[in-house]
């Protein structure tokens, strides 16, 4: 059997080059050093006071809890980045996600983290939260909670208690994932007060840590309520829990324990049904992944080809392209990634010359633009896929939709609508990484949040809105000048580029993918090298869930 070999051209050691390597080192530098930060937490005097208590922290606990060696695939890190800064913030958002492996087994951790404000609930730690339970339910892995919260963040319990995205959301997926027979186990390894004392019991597993506290109400409100005075421990300890109510499964002395009794329990769930996509053994690219560095650019004024970046992630570079010849401004392809096949649909930021639709003149097709041709090979690649039980991985570098006259002769709206369609419908797991831009209706048909990928990913240089920062910073410049020559006032030009300016500002840092990250709109930014390793996570995890419903697709704008 004979596959496509990318034979990679790129110079990464021209200025440019180099240029490029040196801009995304810098971004990742400023990313590592931020994430360093936030893992700190609530600071080192709230770590003291964890470890006063003889508890780890949530870092700590992850870390003994995971495999020897392995690595942990953290989602949501920056959750709640720059939000909440009047109560002095919430890093993490004050809890912990991501994929993990145990035993072998890949598990989702959802884990507190009691440093930042005693592990309570802000109105992002209960979407984070969340976050993570839908995918695990998407991919029925299996999930693991470390449980050491306060409950509600009062200050804001309007915006975390009563909508369907809010507190009580995390009660409903607890038991939505116990019918689905996902399995589930949860330590009490601290406080669990109030509505949150639900999420353990909702599991398949309990375990609790001595020291640490179970009840809907603490002894100061149950004194308040109806006069009766208990201790904290006589309340709902672990010993009461165990011995009298019986809701413990397992009493441990301590964290080091707990942690060995959940690897324990890990170790002999059973194995998941086999996954229907095809897999053989992982081959590495023939290229390195840092080669990326140097190819890529966020310039959007710059070319690159992105087969050159397909060329780094996929396995022995081999790359099955489908008409490559028509619609060349997005690439379509069949691949292996970590020896699963995936299908690929990538914007290709090369200008390339062809043929008006229906004539023989030629023309230039902008890179990063999707036209009518491209729409409808993506189309019908998408629904290849689809038929043939394949992956779809999206990589966004995208402008929007081509406009125009010839745009809108030539159909653009119809093919958009069917590759939207497809998109939108798709039964195979489907995992986006935004690239460089990923702007507009562009980024709805590239797979966008609202199109349920089971992973969002994003590298730094990413950045994604309705339209680019300067497009919208010139309209909504000229609004606000309008509006002021309307009031009757004078603007020079120094006060022109001062609105200018300070609008282009505004919508830069709402279209960084810090921003978009700390609301959730990317489960992770990555570094463009571990690209490939990403994508392996998400796909191993996407492999756990064997169900593939019936593709359709409704009606189809031909």
């Amino acid at each position: 059997m004979t596959a496509s070999v990318l034979k990679s051209t790129a110079d990464t050691k021209s200025p440019t080059a180099q240029k490029n390597h040196r801009r995304i080192v810098d971004l990742l530098t400023q990313l590592k050093n931020e994430e360093e930060q936030i893992c700190v937490g609530g600071g080192p005097k709230a770590v003291d006071s964890q470890h006063k208590k003889g508890r780890l922290t949530g870092r700590e606990r992850v870390k003994k809890l995971v495999d020897p060696g392995s690595q942990f695939f953290e989602l949501g890190i920056y959750a709640a980045y720059e939000m909440y800064e009047e109560w002095g913030g919430a890093p993490g958002a004050g809890v912990i996600t991501g994929l993990a492996r145990i035993c072998g087994r890949t598990v989702m951790l959802i884990v507190n983290d009691a440093t930042v404000k005693a592990g309570a609930f802000f109105p992002m730690t209960a979407k984070k939260v969340i976050r993570a339970q839908n995918i695990a339910i998407e991919n029925r892995i299996p999930s693991i909670y470390l449980v050491d919260s306060a409950g509600i963040f009062l200050p804001l319990q309007e915006d975390v208690f009563p909508d369907t995205d809010d507190f009580g959301r995390v009660f409903r997926n607890n038991a939505v994932m116990s019918a689905m027979g996902i399995p589930q186990i949860a330590a009490i390894m601290g406080m669990c007060v109030a509505g949150g004392a639900y999420l353990p019991v909702m599991c398949d597993h309990i375990l609790m840590t001595e020291g640490s506290g179970l009840f809907l109400a603490g002894p100061a409100l149950v004194q308040a309520a109806i006069g009766q005075k208990t201790s904290a421990e006589e309340l709902g300890g672990a010993k009461m829990h165990s011995q009298i109510s019986g809701t413990v499964d397992f009493r441990e002395p301590d964290d080091e324990s707990c942690i060995t009794r959940i690897r324990s329990l890990v170790d002999k769930i059973g194995a998941p049904n086999a996954a229907p996509f095809s897999h053989t053994k992982s081959r590495d690219p023939l290229y390195p992944g840092e080669e990326i560095y140097s190819i890529f650019t966020a310039d959007p004024g710059k070319q690159y080809d992105m087969r050159d970046i397909i060329a780094r992630i996929v396995d022995a570079s081999e790359f099955d392209e489908y008409r490559a010849e028509n619609g060349e401004t997005l690439l379509c392809g069949y691949a292996r990634i970590g020896g699963w096949a995936v299908g690929i649909v990538a914007n290709q930021k090369k200008h390339v010359q062809t043929f008006a639709r229906g004539s023989d003149q030629k023309r230039i097709e902008f890179g990063g633009v999707i036209y009518t041709e491209s729409a409808e090979k993506a189309a019908r690649f998408i629904l290849d896929c689809n038929q043939n039980r394949i992956p779809l991985i999206f990589l966004h570098d995208v402008n929007g939709f081509m406009v125009g006259k010839d745009a809108e002769w030539s159909g653009i709206i119809r093919a958009g609508a069917k590759m939207v369609n497809a998109v939108a419908n798709s039964v195979v797991p489907k995992i986006s990484v935004i690239c460089g831009g990923s702007f507009g209706a562009g980024h709805y048909a590239m797979c966008g949040k609202a199109y349920d990928p089971r992973f969002m990913l994003a590298w730094p240089t990413a950045r994604y809105a309705v339209m680019s920062g300067d497009a919208a910073a010139t309209t909504l410049a000229e609004i606000k000048l309008k509006q002021l020559e309307r009031e009757g006032k004078k603007v020079d030009e120094k006060q022109k580029k001062e609105v200018y300016e300070s609008i282009r500002s505004i919508y830069e840092h709402q279209t960084d993918p810090r921003y978009a990250a700390a609301r959730l709109w990317v489960d992770a930014i990555i570094d463009p090298a571990h690209t490939r390793d990403a994508l392996i996570w998400a796909l191993e995890a996407a492999a756990l869930n064997p169900e593939i419903r019936e593709f359709k697709t409704g009606v189809l704008q031909t």
